[in-house]
């Protein structure tokens, strides 16, 4: 056998080298019979039918995959620059998980000096010139341009500019060590958000721990709906990323109190905590974040079972002369809760309060008499039951500079009430009403007639707002209110709006949504009174609404009027779409869905040159047909959203024909 490795293609076996490196490569040996192997020198493919006989050899590891882990490590810390170690982690899982294990200060410290120093002892003259042309003022050192160059990217890292969401499958450590090592040398991470993960090869404690060593600029942290993570990796998130400003933590059942502690203590630059459904998470992550965290402007709270009056306590003690916004929902706090918010929200501009089960009228009146709330511009209160005549009134003289007003599902709080609040509250600017059943007429004219600075008013789903016969007493004019919203008030009818039409002169956006009860004859003097003009009307869902009102809107507000909605106002035809094309010079939205329209309305419209519609909406117009097919050519060249769907005179052939003429306007068929 020996003499077959020895041929060398003459006609006889004879000793001598062989012209491969491996001899013995079964690769190029063929199978001629069941004792006998012959070399078969590499030619053009052979029609053999025989199978070869291939002997696998054990692949060996490569040199540097022999390494253990710890000198990898030592490896990877010297590695230049962040591009260098991004090529490294793209090598294998091995290398990117050793890679997300090295903190930004174990990288090595002297990489600079590295470029430097052996360049200096190579080329001593090269020194010497440099020296000399810097005592004359130049800068001609390459390698010392270099280190700036690198000075500037290690400070670029540090800015974090980058911002990364994961969400469900997406959402695995392998995904977080690969952010970890590959955004440091693209303007370091500054913003994370993880929303949801699977059970299998979702995100663990590894990959915020990734995060946590490899970006030290991280300053917005966002988990939602992680079971996964628990304190372990918060503690590490408390030590590496100091820069922190914001966290949001959403049902994390697992994290306690603990780690919250840590990452008061650590990171002071904290200025936004919001924490929703984690059950283990109570009063002392609070006083916490009070006692440590000096720039702390805005708390947020959710269902945290264990949070009560004493935490809220605590960190209002500790950190009122900082907090700014404030948001308390659902939480098992009481009236001692808002009489501490009341003594001490000095700094407080924005205070929210949902669903506080116990908290009583004492809570609100304790609130609003402790004088604290000073600045507060923004109250908002849903589904508390504490708010009651005296409550409020309380709050309206205890909140001077109190603009913006929302009351949702307040069932104590009546006519009265309301009244005296918009009286007291002076610079009180915008008030919305929603589901409180117990104001009627007599408390909605009654804001009308108190605020001096009333510029919006909205009022949906009152129930207990209803026309009556009673003539109300002589009003002074509401001429600061600008937006008027009522929506979904069944009761409010003609009575209603024509008194408005008598105090409200100066409307300019008008949303009157859902009143089946208004007539031609309760609108028409509210549009004629109106002196300013008009800039947006939504008139939907009024079904009662003839051509009549849209022809006294565009003859007296068609020079201001930029949206138009009629959507469901059945009895609207096209001598309205007429009357649009011919007065209406900056209309931009015009919503006509349901209305009784045609092909000509549509050719009245097309025919405007002066009109330039980008929103055109005929959604349920049954009688515009495919005639209309160039009209709505023409007025695409200026749209940019078309809504024709349930338009059935309209074929599928038209539909596609608009889509491809109209490649700019999105189109809803």
């Amino acid at each position: 056998m020996s003499k077959v490795f020895d041929y060398r293609g003459t006609d006889d076996f004879s000793a001598g080298g062989f012209r491969f490196p491996n001899p013995k490569d079964s690769n190029l040996l063929l199978p001629l019979g069941h004792h006998v192997d012959v070399y078969f020198p590499p030619r053009k493919r052979s029609r053999v039918s025989a199978p070869f006989v291939v002997c696998r050899e054990q692949k060996q590891k490569s040199s540097i995959e022999v390494l253990p882990d710890e000198c990898l490590f030592e490896v990877f810390r010297r590695l230049p620059g962040g591009q260098e170690r991004s090529a490294c982690a793209c090598v294998s899982k091995r290398w990117l998980m050793l890679l997300s294990c090295i903190r930004r200060d174990e990288l090595y410290p002297d990489k600079i000096t590295q470029s430097v120093e052996p360049e200096k002892r190579l080329n001593p003259k090269k020194e010497h010139t440099s020296t000399e042309s810097e005592q004359k003022g130049g800068y001609n050192d390459s390698n010392e341009i270099k280190a700036e160059a690198e000075k500037e990217d290690q400070e670029t890292e540090a800015n974090g500019y980058l911002s990364r969401c994961l969400e469900g499958k997406k959402a695995t450590d392998v995904r977080l060590a690969a952010i970890a090592v590959g955004t440091g040398s693209r303007g370091g991470l500054g913003k994370l958000s993880i929303r949801g993960t699977i059970s299998i090869r979702g995100v663990t404690n590894l990959g915020l721990k990734a995060i946590a060593r490899g970006c030290p600029s991280l300053r917005a942290l966002s988990l939602w709906n992680i079971s996964s993570i628990d304190d372990e990796a918060l503690f590490e998130i408390a030590n590496g990323c100091r820069l922190l400003e914001k966290l949001d933590l959403c049902r994390c059942s697992t994290i306690t109190d603990k780690s919250l502690l840590a990452i008061a203590k650590n990171c002071p630059n904290l200025t936004s905590v919001t924490l929703e459904s984690c059950l283990n998470i109570g009063n002392e992550s609070l006083q916490a974040f009070g006692r440590f965290c000096p720039n702390l402007k805005s708390i947020a709270v959710k269902n945290c079972r264990l949070v009560g009056d004493q935490g809220i306590a605590n960190i209002f003690s500790s950190a009122g002369h900082v907090l700014t916004k404030v948001k308390l929902q659902a939480l098992n706090i009481s009236d001692v809760s808002l009489a501490v918010i009341g003594c001490y929200g000095h700094e407080v501009t924005d205070l929210a309060l949902t669903g506080l089960q116990n908290v009583n009228e004492r809570g609100f009146w304790a609130m609003g008499n402790g004088q604290g709330l000073q600045k507060l511009k923004s109250f908002a209160v849903t589904a508390c039951r504490g708010v009651s005549d005296v409550g409020l009134e309380s709050m309206g003289r205890g909140c001077p500079s109190l603009k913006q007003t929302c009351l949702r599902k307040c069932p104590l709080l009546s006519d009265k009430g309301l009244a005296s609040f918009a009286k007291t509250a002076g610079s009180l600017e915008s008030l919305q009403l929603e589901e409180c059943h117990r104001i009627t007429q007599f408390g909605f004219f009654g804001v009308l007639g108190n605020s001096r600075k009333l510029k919006a008013l909205v009022v949906e789903n009152c129930l207990g707002i209803r026309d009556t016969d009673f003539e109300f007493p002589h009003m002074s004019l509401c001429n600061s209110l600008r937006y008027l919203t009522i929506r979904n008030c069944p009761g409010f009818g003609n009575a209603s709006l024509a008194i408005v039409g008598r105090l409200c002169l100066k409307l300019l956006h008008l949303n009157l949504v859902g009143l089946q009860g208004i007539t031609d004859e309760g609108l028409l003097p509210l549009v004629q009174n109106s002196g300013d003009g008009f800039t947006k009307v939504n008139l939907s869902g009024c079904v009662n609404l003839t051509d009549s009102v849209v022809s006294a809107i565009v003859k007296m507000h068609g020079s201001t009027v930029e949206l138009l909605n009629l959507d469901g106002c059945r009895h609207i035809t096209d001598a309205s779409l007429m009357e649009i094309a011919d007065d209406c010079l900056l209309l931009s939205e015009l919503d006509v869905s349901g209305c009784g329209i045609t092909d000509s309305g549509i050719a009245a419209l097309a025919g405007a040159g002066h009109l330039i519609l980008q929103i055109l909406s005929l959604s349920g117009c049954s009688s515009v047909s495919d005639k209309s097919l160039a009209s709505l050519g023409i007025l695409g060249q200026t749209l940019v959203g078309l809504n024709i769907q349930h338009c059935h005179g309209i074929s599928r052939g038209a539909v596609d024909l608009l889509v491809e003429r109209l490649w700019s306007c999105d189109i809803l068929a």
